[in-house]
């Protein structure tokens, strides 16, 4: 099955390696391989979000468990608190146990944002509190800056160091309007993707003041993400800081026109509704089983991917996947969005 449009952001059509070396040597930095082009993007972030210092991880796996390893050798305390979707234990096999000995306090309901009455119900000291902005496996829902900042004030009082699983910052901001540097004052360390929503090759960057991230260096080393040759990966970070993180306000723009056009359908719902950011999760009436048939013989019929990943329900009738607006979906008008939707449900149905 080839697919040509996708509901997705990352795609092989990006990423193919003419592409990116074709991008690549547009860029001045290739002049000056193969160590400036990771400094000048830890450089960059660490600038746009406000930050005495960024260092490269080759995966956020590896810079959350360190940043959560740091926090909690400096408070003497081995357990953190985060939402019970917290991508650290639903994705992460829960490394932060295996291979540091912390534990996850779960804050608040699975199916809501954590609050401050779930934070102040917490019963024992922890190191520091997480949190996911946005929250991805709620839609992307985020909360409102003012209960952000009292989430903030609550746990800082509490003595534990602040967080943020930044991995979809950059479609956070659109939705607080403000700049990355004034979301990011309210955390210690943030922890953001460079593969996510910038469609870079891979990695991640921790950033935080120069003591914390020169520790997160010797931890860095120890896990083995020291690695070498990183300009490939720095490249077409830079390539996304450019091209791609200036369009994240049109993204959200699309996606709120997208779940419009469902919901005017009537085929499916959407949650959040209008979305907050550019992701939001579509919930349709039928079982994950036949909506993954409906889709695989949508990409054969005309090479459009809907989804990449279809999420059950506790109904079995129903099922939700993921929207994340990028490039690839500005192609998709939210009409035809709407018409593919109704025919992958009536394909789903039908089996």
């Amino acid at each position: 099955m080839t697919i040509r449009r996708s509901l997705f952001p990352i795609i092989a059509a990006r990423r193919t390696p003419r592409a990116l070396v074709t991008r690549w040597l547009e860029r001045p930095e290739i002049d000056s391989l193969p160590d400036a082009p990771m400094a000048e993007l830890e450089r960059r972030v660490a600038e746009l979000l406000g930050k005495q210092a960024a260092l490269f991880f080759p995966s956020g796996t590896m810079a959350q468990q360190v940043a959560l390893r740091i926090h909690a050798d400096r408070s003497g305390r081995r357990v953190f608190a985060a939402h019970p979707q917290t991508h650290l234990d639903v994705w992460e096999e829960r490394g932060y146990t295996a291979v540091h000995g912390l534990r996850h306090r779960p804050v608040g309901d699975r199916h809501e944002l954590m609050n401050a009455a779930d934070l102040a119900a917490i019963d024992e000291p922890v190191a520091a509190v997480v949190w996911e902005l946005p929250q991805r496996d709620l839609g992307g829902l985020l909360p409102g800056w003012d209960e952000l900042g009292r989430e903030v004030a609550a746990a800082r009082a509490a003595g534990a160091a602040i967080h943020m699983d930044g991995a979809r910052l950059w479609e956070a901001q659109t939705f607080y309007r403000r700049p990355l540097a004034e979301i990011a004052s309210l955390f210690d360390t943030v922890y953001v993707s460079l593969y996510k929503g910038l469609a870079g090759l891979r990695g991640a960057l921790l950033t935080g003041d120069r003591a914390t991230i020169a520790e997160a260096a010797v931890w860095r080393k120890r896990l083995g993400g020291a690695i070498s040759e990183t300009w490939p990966v720095a490249l077409s970070a830079l390539d996304g800081l450019d091209t791609i993180l200036p369009r994240m306000a049109e993204f959200r723009e699309h996606a709120i026109a997208i779940a419009a056009a469902l919901t005017a359908d009537g085929v499916a719902s959407v949650a959040p509704d209008p979305p907050q950011t550019p992701i939001f999760h579509v919930h349709l009436p039928a079982g994950r089983r036949a909506v993954e048939a409906a889709g695989a013989a949508l990409i054969e019929k005309n090479g459009t991917q809907l989804f990449p990943r279809v999420r059950s329900a506790p109904d079995p009738g129903r099922c939700s996947f993921e929207v994340s607006v990028g490039p690839n979906a500005m192609e998709l008008a939210p009409a035809e969005v709407a018409a593919l939707i109704r025919e992958l449900v009536d394909r789903a149905r039908a089996t």
